[in-house]
């Protein structure tokens, strides 16, 4: 052993954020601070110093941050990671002799004690801190060592432990047997996107304003104000690829199609090309590239559906049967989720012994996208192939595009989906399609939140999908429609729908399942793009509202208030400088009106207790005046099922003169 190693004395141990040992980073988005804990301690009493280094991983430079004692041997610092890409971070701790001796001198001295030898001691410390500080701050810590042994001992003690003494010192002081934590752990930086995020999905084919006709990019160029006017920031489109003939899927699912019917996007790949080629009742190639920059125009971004899965038409079938499963009759197996079937979609074998060109291959569909001006993937069961697969793609897309997003549709067992979190994928689909009551809701946002799945699982929340038809849905109409998008819009900073269905109110089930009757999967639709909903407002009232609201720009602020009815839900959001504070009340029962008491969390929101405020319910305009934790609430589900408050400083002199008191029970007027 070296000897310097036998002279360090400070252990750091418990650094989080930590994922699995240190082997996968944790997620950030630009500007978003990482907060970084550890326990760092010492043998015998000697104080100890801790701080926090960083980096960006393609960078020198070293940048450090004092570590702030928590108590009980726990550390805390914090940075802002200013670019994209990968941050590297460790903690450093060390014995600081001198505030050690600040200490002892202190209490000797508040002992009686004779402190003749302590102040000499000091004195020296002083001035062999001098030896490597600059001119001025040199001449200052030679007048102190001086001043040390000429003043009074009360004099003495009060200039050793004065604030500016401790701050030269701390900057001056050579740092002797520093103890460095053994890992270099990482971050992974992206851009705001990753975190704040507004997706709309929709049927490109489905486009066309006229009844009957297949839809095409022209046909979608033409939806993308109105896209944009309902504060969406993201389009998300199923497969634009050819669709294949054989197998191919009827309406409802049937296992044979009738001439003319259009099949499921997801069956990619015919005579006419593969993951890299268009539908050609869509456009031409130069027509998407069109489409996409006019959606940029607009503030929108155009996701596209990466699905490694082929039709048996698929060139790949021809061009690679190694990587395909064969049956003994020579057959492909087709994918299946019992008891559902999938006739016409061929699994890819991520077990080919060719699984090196496969993986080259996959890389090349997404990297012809990307030179498409595409940068964002909704990866369909990405559960269903290799982890290593994606571990690898994802970072070797990162090292020259780190603005790609790649949104995980895995809706799989716990364990799957976060593994999927780790390796690399920026966001995640979720539970919350089936967490309805209160309860469930708290306790999914407390572990999404509260845990360690806060430091690399980002969210997307979505009340429905074209497969995911939930019986919330089917059997809460228009009010559950907008409970359901106004939750995942405010518990979650990403979120998502499937489109007109959703403004429609439509949810109509295939009986006894969580599926839409006459999906859109597998038939052309005609939608008229110009009707107007209550949904469709409350949809365009809550994404404005979401962009001026810092506090709903992130999902890790929240902190849920007590109710007194289990129908009522209530949840506070804050943004960091708390300036911008919010309250959602949510009617969880879309058939009946509820009412009751909420409690809001004042302590979390920086507020005091005795004290008036205002509520302005940022989707009716209306305003209250509060006072206190506990307030009144009455919610009716055929009226507006839900409450977004912003909670405004009280005017001075403000009474209940705004209030209509026409829902209050009886000697009450809080609402």
């Amino acid at each position: 052993m070296e000897q310097v190693e036998g002279t360090k004395r400070v252990v750091i141990e418990n650094v989080k954020p930590q994922i699995n040992c240190g082997k996968y980073p944790a997620k950030r988005v630009v500007g978003e601070a990482i907060v970084v804990t550890a326990d760092v301690f010492a043998d015998g009493h000697d104080e100890v110093k801790a701080q926090l280094r960083y980096r960006h991983s393609k960078k020198r430079k070293w940048y450090e941050v004092p570590m702030q004692f928590l108590g009980n041997d726990r550390w805390q610092a914090a940075f802002s990671p200013e670019s994209m890409g990968r941050y590297e971070y460790t903690v450093d701790g060390w014995v600081d002799h001198f505030h050690t001796w600040q200490k002892g001198l202190k209490k000797k001295f508040e002992a009686n004690q004779d402190i003749t030898v302590e102040l000499q001691i000091g004195a020296l410390q002083l001035e062999e801190a001098a030896q490597m500080a600059k001119p001025g701050q040199q001449k200052r810590l030679f007048k102190w060592a001086e001043q040390l042994r000429s003043l009074s001992p009360a004099g003495a003690v009060a200039l050793a432990t004065a604030p500016d003494v401790s701050e030269l010192m701390h900057a001056c002081c050579e740092r002797r047997n520093v103890s460095t934590y053994d890992k270099l752990l990482q971050v992974d930086v992206e851009r705001q996107k990753a975190l704040f995020s507004t997706w709309y999905e929709f049927f490109p084919r489905s486009a066309a304003q006229e009844t009957g006709r297949h839809g095409t990019f022209k046909d979608c160029e033409r939806l993308l104000p109105r896209i944009a006017e309902m504060g969406f920031d993201t389009i998300y489109l199923p497969p634009i690829h050819p669709i294949g003939h054989a197998f191919r899927k009827g309406k409802n699912n049937a296992v044979t199609s009738e001439p003319g019917e259009p099949g499921s996007p997801w069956a990619i790949g015919s005579e006419l090309g593969g993951h890299d080629a268009i539908h050609p009742e869509l456009g031409t190639p130069d027509d998407f590239r069109e489409f996409v920059a006019r959606a940029r125009d607009y503030g929108l971004e155009i996701a596209l559906d990466f699905a490694i899965q082929c039709s048996p038409d698929h060139p790949y079938v021809k061009e690679h049967p190694e990587w395909f499963k064969w049956r003994p009759d020579g057959t492909v197996q087709y994918a299946e989720n019992p008891p559902k079937k999938y006739q016409d979609v061929l699994p890819v074998n991520f077990e080919t012994p060719d699984w090196q060109n496969l993986w080259r291959e996959l890389r090349r569909v997404l990297l012809h996208w990307i030179n498409q001006g595409v940068f964002i993937f909704r990866v369909d069961n990405p559960h269903t192939k290799a982890f290593a697969f994606w571990e690898w793609v994802i970072a070797d897309i990162h090292r020259e595009h780190p603005q790609v997003i790649f949104l995980s549709e895995a809706f799989t067992r716990p364990r799957v989906m976060e593994r999927l979190a780790k390796i690399g994928f920026t966001q995640t689909y979720t539970y919350y399609t089936w967490r309805n009551t209160g309860e469930e809701l708290q306790q999914y946002m407390q572990e999404l939140t509260q845990t360690e799945l806060r430091e690399y699982y980002r969210p997307n929340f979505w009340p429905n999908t074209p497969d995911i038809n939930p019986q919330i849905l089917q059997q809460g109409g228009e009010a559950a429609h907008i409970t359901r998008v106004v939750m995942a819009a405010t518990l979650s900073s990403n979120y998502g729908l499937y489109g007109p269905v959703y403004e429609f109110g439509m949810a109509t089930p295939v009986p006894g399942k969580e599926e839409y009757l006459d999906s859109e999967k597998y038939e052309i639709k005609h939608w008229d793009w110009g009707k107007l909903t209550k949904i469709r407002e409350v949809i365009t009232l809550i994404n404005k509202i979401r962009k001026v609201n810092p506090a709903l720009q992130t999902t890790w602020n929240i902190q849920f208030g007590e109710t007194d009815n289990p129908q009522l839900l209530c949840y506070a959001k804050w943004s960091d400088d708390f300036r911008n504070k919010l309250l959602m009340v949510i009617n969880l029962d879309p058939h009946h009106t509820q009412a009751g008491w909420v409690k809001v969390p004042l302590w979390k929101l920086n507020m005091p207790l005795g004290q008036q405020y205002q509520m302005h319910d940022l989707l009716t305009e209306r305003k209250f005046t509060w006072t206190d934790e506990w307030n009144y609430v009455e919610l009716r589900p055929h009226e507006m099922p839900v409450h977004v408050f912003r909670i405004e400083e009280a005017a001075p002199g403000m009474g209940h003169d705004n209030l209509d008191d026409t829902w209050l029970p009886e000697h009450h007027t809080n609402e």
